[in-house]
């Protein structure tokens, strides 16, 4: 059995990145949290303000042997609208940029890689950052597994999340858990 690797990505509410990395195979974990920021420790009140730096990204824990860091990268890509500058739809502020947070030198390169495969295979340029990984603030408990929990009625949810589930089932076939 091989050693899980970690990923940190942010691509607009972590609900709804948490969500879609929760169905792909060989993810065993996703925790929604917080990294980018100057503020030790923030909350989710701070952060909502834009202040902080901090981005709401999810942390990826995944087996190599069943999806590459590569083809995480990809779906990441795949899943959000990667050319929106500071926003996911309505979600405006940089605390929803698109960015990749490498945790080593491979990880930055693989990162940049993804980003100029996204660039030659769709309209339009990636605005996704490659940010340092500072340090990991993880979210409070009641934004872990949010989709499975109350995000199932929350109005927001259902009109965000559903789309981009769709689209990973749609575009990332082979990647789906059954």
């Amino acid at each position: 059995m091989t050693d899980t690797k970690q990923a940190i990505i942010a691509g607009g509410c972590f609900w709804c990145t948490e969500a879609v990395f929760r169905d792909v195979i060989g993810v065993s974990e996703v925790e929604s949290g917080y990294i980018g920021g100057t503020v030790s420790d923030p909350t989710y009140k701070q952060v909502c303000t834009g202040t902080t730096g901090h981005a709401e990204a999810i942390r990826v824990t995944f087996d190599p042997d069943v999806i590459t860091l590569p083809e995480i990268y990809d779906v990441f890509l795949g899943t959000h609208d990667p050319t929106q500058l500071n926003r996911q739809g309505n979600d405006i502020g940089t605390q929803y940029r698109s960015a990749i947070f490498p945790l080593d030198d491979d990880q930055r390169s693989e990162a940049n890689a993804a980003i100029e495969r996204w660039n030659a295979e769709h309209p339009g340029e990636a605005v996704t950052t490659v940010e340092d990984a500072t340090q990991w603030f993880p979210a409070e408990d009641y934004h872990q597994e949010y989709w499975e929990g109350e995000g199932k009625s929350n109005p927001y949810c259902l009109a965000v999340i559903p789309p981009k589930i769709m689209k990973l089932r749609k575009s990332f076939q082979d990647k789906v858990k059954s």
